[in-house]
C-alpha cells in the first residue's frame, strides 16, 4: 500500500534569518551522548490529524495549509540552526583519530509534500489492517540511512501527507544531533510559530554540555565514522507493529499491585506497567527459565547533571537490567518493578558522570547489542508534550512513528490522547504478538488501541 503515497513536490528549506542564527556559533560541537548514536537510524515520529475547517483554514493558512507550513518551518529554524546544517569530521593527525561537529551552514531542512488520496484517517489508526506500519513508513522521508549518513543528507526531513479527510505531519532528526526531549521541543514550536507565536515558549539552548576544565572537547573517535561498514539491519518484514492502550485507571491498578506485592510505596506507575509489560513479553517469547534477557533503558542525564532547560541536544545514556526469565515470569510484576527501580535509582549524578568519561576513554557506539535476542528497549516517554502540539486547527488525534530503528522488541512509550493514560507501541516478532493478544493477564490492564 505504500505505492499509494505520491510525492508531489521535495525542496530544502533554510532558516529565514540565516545571517542571524540567535547567537549560536557556524560549528557546534558533539558529546558524547550525542555520538553514542552515529551508528543507528534516526527519531521518526509523525502526528495525525483530521482536515482544518473552512474556518480555520482561511483564518491560519490562506486556503494554502502547505505553503503556510513551510514559511513557518523556515521562521523556527531561525532558532534551531543545527537541524539546517550538515555533519562534518575532521582528521586528529596526532593520534589517528576523527571528531565529527554540526556545520550550521543552513544548507536545509528536506520538506517533502506528498498525497495519499486513498488513505484516510480510519485507515492509519486500524490496527487489524497488517498492510498498516507499510503505510506508515511512507509517511516518512529519510528512510533507510544512519545518523552518520548527517555527512552528506540532511539532519531533518519533514514530510506532510494530504490523506483523504487529513493530514499526517512527519518529522525525522538524526538521533546524534538530539534526542526526544529536543524533538519534541522542536515540533511544539513549529506548531507555535504556525499559530502566530513570534519565539519558541522553550528557548533552545544548543551550546553542548562539557564537564568544566575538560581535555575532551572535540570528542576523539576511532576513524569508524569513515568506514563503509554498517550493522546488518532489523528484519523488519518479520516484524509485527501493535499500539496497546493503558488508561489511568489501569496505570493506577498496576502500581498498587506492583507496591503491595513489595510492601512499599515507591515503586513508580512507570516501572510497574514497564514491569508488567516485561513479564508478558517475555511470558509469550517461551524462553528457557534460565536464559537471560535485557530490559534497556534510557537515563536521563537532564536532571543529573543537572542541564538547563531548553538544553538542546541528547541527554541520556542507556542502562541494561539482565534477570534470568525464570525470575521475570515467576517472581511477580512487583519484584520486577522494584528490579527496575533499584537500576534506577543507581544512576545518580556521579554515575552519570562516570558513564560520560568511561564512553570518552572508550567510544561505543550504541548498535549491536540492540539487535540481540531476549532484548525489550524502551525508548520515547510519556511525559513529552506530544498533543499539544497544533499548528492551527487543533491538537492531533495520534502519534506514531516510523520504520527507523525498528526491531523485535522495540517500545515506544507515549502520552495517551485522555489525560494520564500511556500508549506502547510494540514492535516485535509476529508469533509474541499473537502470543500477547491472547495472555489474559496481559490483558487484565492492557487493551488494543
Amino acid at each position: 500500500m505504500g505505492e499509494e503515497v505520491e510525492v508531489i513536490s521535495k525542496c530544502f528549506v533554510g532558516a529565514a534569518g540565516a545571517a542571524r542564527s540567535n547567537g549560536v556559533s557556524r560549528r557546534v560541537e558533539l558529546t558524547p551522548w550525542d555520538l553514542q548514536f552515529l551508528q543507528i537510524g534516526p527519531i521518526q515520529k509523525g502526528l495525525l490529524f483530521h482536515n482544518p475547517t473552512p474556518q480555520q483554514q482561511q483564518q491560519f493558512f490562506n486556503s494554502n495549509l502547505i505553503h503556510h507550513l513551510k514559511t513557518s518551518l523556515s521562521s523556527t529554524l531561525d532558532f534551531f540552526p543545527p537541524l539546517a546544517g550538515r555533519f562534518a569530521t575532521v582528521m586528529n593527525e596526532e593520534d589517528n583519530t576523527c571528531s565529527v561537529y554540526v556545520d550550521c551552514n543552513n544548507a536545509g531542512v528536506e520538506f517533502v509534500e506528498a498525497k495519499a488520496s486513498g488513505v484516510t484517517v480510519a485507515a492509519i489508526l486500524d490496527q487489524s489492517n497488517i498492510n498498516v506500519p507499510q503505510i506508515l513508513r511512507s509517511l516518512f522521508t529519510l528512510n533507510g540511512i544512519l545518523n552518520r549518513d548527517g555527512i552528506c543528507k540532511p539532519l531533518m526531513g519533514v514530510q506532510i501527507t494530504e490523506l483523504l479527510d487529513g493530514y499526517f505531519i512527519a518529522c525525522t532528526l538524526n538521533h546524534s544531533l538530539g534526542d526526544g526531549t529536543s524533538f519534541w521541543n522542536f515540533f511544539n514550536s513549529w506548531a507555535e510559530l504556525s499559530r502566530g507565536f513570534h519565539q519558541p515558549s522553550t528557548t533552545p539552548i544548543h551550546e553542548r554540555w562539557f564537564p568544566d576544565n575538560t581535555t575532551t572537547c572535540p570528542v576523539h573517535l576511532p576513524p569508524m565514522i569513515e568506514s563503509s561498514e554498517r550493522l546488518p539491519p532489523p528484519q523488519r518484514a518479520f516484524l509485527a507493529e501493535r499500539v496497546f492502550h493503558l488508561s489511568k485507571v489501569n496505570i493506577a491498578r498496576l502500581k498498587e499491585k506492583a507496591n503491595s506485592e513489595m510492601g512499599t510505596s515507591i515503586i513508580s506507575s512507570l516501572q510497574s506497567y514497564m514491569a508488567h509489560l516485561w513479564r508478558a513479553v517475555t511470558r509469550a517469547r517461551h524462553l528457557d527459565s534460565n536464559e537471560h534477557v535485557h530490559l534497556f533503558l534510557g537515563i536521563g542525564t537532564r536532571p543529573r547533571i543537572p542541564l538547563p532547560e531548553g538544553y538542546w541536544g541528547n541527554g541520556f545514556y542507556f542502562k541494561k537490567v539482565t534477570l534470568k526469565a525464570g525470575e521475570v515470569v515467576g517472581k511477580g510484576v512487583g519484584w520486577v518493578a522494584w528490579q527496575i527501580k533499584e537500576a534506577v535509582q543507581e544512576q545518580s549524578h556521579e554515575e552519570a558522570m562516570k558513564q560520560y568519561k568511561k564512553w570518552v576513554e572508550s567510544p561505543a557506539l550504541v548498535g549491536g547489542e540492540l539487535f540481540s535476542a531476549n532484548t525489550l528497549g524502551i525508548s520515547s516517554s510519556p511525559w513529552f508534550n506530544v498533543y499539544a502540539t497544533d499548528f492551527g486547527w487543533g491538537k492531533p488525534v495520534q502519534v506514531r512513528s516510523g520504520g527507523g530503528n525498528k526491531l523485535d522488541g522495540k517500545v515506544t512509550l507515549f502520552g495517551g490522547c485522555e489525560e494520564g493514560s500511556v500508549d506502547i507501541e510494540l514492535s516485535i516478532h509476529p508469533h509474541t504478538l499473537h502470543q500477547l493478544e491472547n495472555d489474559p493477564e496481559f490483558l487484565q490492564y492492557v487493551t488494543i488501541s
